[in-house]
């Protein structure tokens, strides 16, 4: 069998990259972007006059064969069949990501905050690329339907994802333990176990299938959307299994966001009992921060907290991989045979981009791709062998601005830090720069010493070059990934799941939001 499709659609896909390079680096694309860009710098102008450029000339000479040369059955055929729809999907991340998402950011900015909560809609709800871009591959998948000359590439999306899992090790480093108190560690390693054990009690009673409850107890458990991809090949997810998970995540930490807050204040929790209750009970990362700016928007103590509970849930991820190996070697073998070899089957099957993660990750904690005391890949420098610039120096009229607002500024540790800036012209130790960041959050000064500030911040906050290029080919991965995997989602298959998941989710966010908040009122005071 022949599987490479005598199509135009490869060379087609290849000319449209082409043209919207070409648009892009001649500047007729200069108004779509200013529009795009809403006031503010628009993010993407080196991808647009980069990546369209290269997969386009690849995908029309790639195209051009698949178009007017002969093809005949073996590997080569089989594997070049893979590149149509890999370069569709591709194709759709990059449309979605530079024109869909802040298009939709326009929109949501144009019909202003919601309420009280200082943030717009597509913020609130999550309406990145990422989620627009599963979103795209769902409609696709159910109203027009995946063409067949993109099947076989499509199959790519899983690849993706595995290897996007494998760079996530480079972003992390234990070295980043040193920043916790042994209570958060015991926290997250009771809360992050007892989640995923009780996915899986519930689950074997209501009888979901195996695979859905592995996925759904690391995705309830650990860090929400990458622990989901992560164990998803581990225990055979099927995609339909890991849009319910997500789902499931999204709409907790939405409700989250907003109810956390509430009850912290009618509580009156302290900056690190709530930066603990969020980095614990809320399961994404980006819902983590939102709550914790929303509850205290004049300062960094309480996001510091939640984000050293945060990091630390995604430095127990391999241990949960690892245990929802074995369970489900467990549960599958028992019904193929009654004594099963365990070890040998998990080190058979046990896939190799787990273990590509815990390489990097290990890779990532002597320093190799960061300072040892990166986090995640960002580190403080105000020397020029650590990245910093003379030019970032502050000049006269810049420490006049400061100076004569200095007297807005009440907090000790915010004096100390603005006058070590003014006396130095740059800030001078990490201590300096956390509360700065503060002070800026707190707007107590003006737009123009608050950018100042900011500016001042950046210049001794590198992110180091390797990872740079660990974080761009991630992005793009995952892009990539899940796209293909919203191809994969079908209206019938939906159905067929039925509200299980969801159920279970909501039984388990709630015991862990509710017993996380207990034992923070109890043994949480001001410090950890």
């Amino acid at each position: 069998m022949v599987y490479t499709k005598k199509s135009p659609a490869l060379l087609i896909m290849g000319l449209i990259m082409l043209a919207i390079w070409y648009m892009a680096d001649s500047g007729m694309l200069a108004p779509v972007i200013e529009h795009l860009a809403n006031g503010k710098k628009y993010k993407y102008s080196s991808e647009l006059t980069s990546l369209p450029l290269y997969f386009g000339i690849f995908s029309a000479i790639v195209g051009a064969w698949h178009l007017f040369g002969s093809h005949k059955e073996g590997a080569l055929d089989y594997y070049s069949s893979t590149i149509a729809g890999g370069i569709f999907i591709l194709l759709i991340a990059m449309i979605v990501r530079w024109f869909i998402a802040p298009e939709v950011a326009v929109i949501s900015t144009g019909m202003g905050k919601v309420g009280d909560t200082g943030k717009y809609i597509h913020k609130l709800l999550g309406l990145n690329y990422v989620v627009l871009g599963i979103v795209t591959g769902i409609v696709i998948v159910n109203v027009f339907k995946v063409p067949e000359w993109a099947k076989n590439g499509v199959r790519l999306s899983r690849l993706g994802l595995k290897t996007g899992v494998i760079l996530l090790g480079t972003l992390y480093s234990a070295a980043e333990l040193t920043n916790l108190g042994g209570l958060s560690i015991v926290m997250i390693g009771f809360f992050v176990l007892g989640s995923v054990g009780m996915v899986l009690w519930i689950g074997a009673r209501r009888k979901i299938p195996n695979s859905m409850g592995g996925v759904l107890s690391a995705g309830m458990g650990v860090c929400g959307v990458s622990a989901t991809v992560a164990a998803a090949p581990v225990v055979q997810a099927k995609s339909v299994e890991i849009a319910y998970t997500i789902g499931t995540i999204l709409l907790w930490g939405v409700g989250c966001m907003f109810i956390f807050p509430i009850i912290g204040n009618l509580l009156g929790m302290t900056h690190v009992q709530f930066g603990a209750w969020a980095g614990t009970g809320i399961l994404n990362s980006a819902q983590v921060a939102g709550a914790a700016l929303a509850y205290q928007p004049d300062g960094i103590e309480t996001l510091k907290v939640a984000e050293i509970f945060n990091i630390t849930r995604v430095l127990v991820l391999p241990i949960i991989v690892l245990w929802l190996a074995v369970w489900y070697v467990k549960r599958e073998g028992s019904e193929v045979t009654e004594k099963i070899n365990v070890g040998k089957v998990v080190f058979e099957k046990f896939p190799v981009f787990v273990l590509g993660f815990i390489l990097l990750f290990a890779l990532s904690t002597t320093g190799m791709f960061a300072p040892a005391n990166h986090y995640k890949g960002k580190y403080f420098g105000n020397t020029a062998d650590t990245g910093f610039k003379d030019k970032n120096l502050l000049d006269a009229s810049k420490i006049a601005v400061l100076q004569a607002e200095f007297g807005k500024i009440q907090r000790d540790d915010r004096k100390a830090a603005v006058t070590g800036l003014i006396e130095n012209g740059k800030i001078m130790t990490i201590e300096h720069d956390d509360a700065i960041r503060g002070l800026v959050n707190s707007k107590v000064l003006s737009k123009d010493a608050n950018k100042i500030l900011k500016k001042s911040h950046k210049a001794v906050r590198h992110t180091a070059a390797k990872v740079k290029a660990f974080r761009d080919w991630i992005t793009w991965l995952f892009a990539f990934g899940l796209v293909g995997l919203g191809m994969q989602i079908t209206v019938g298959a939906m159905k067929q799941a039925g509200g299980q998941p969801a159920v279970i989710g909501g039984i388990v966010g709630f015991v862990k939001a509710a017993l996380s908040l207990v034992v923070v009122m109890l043994l949480i005071q001001t410090t950890i």
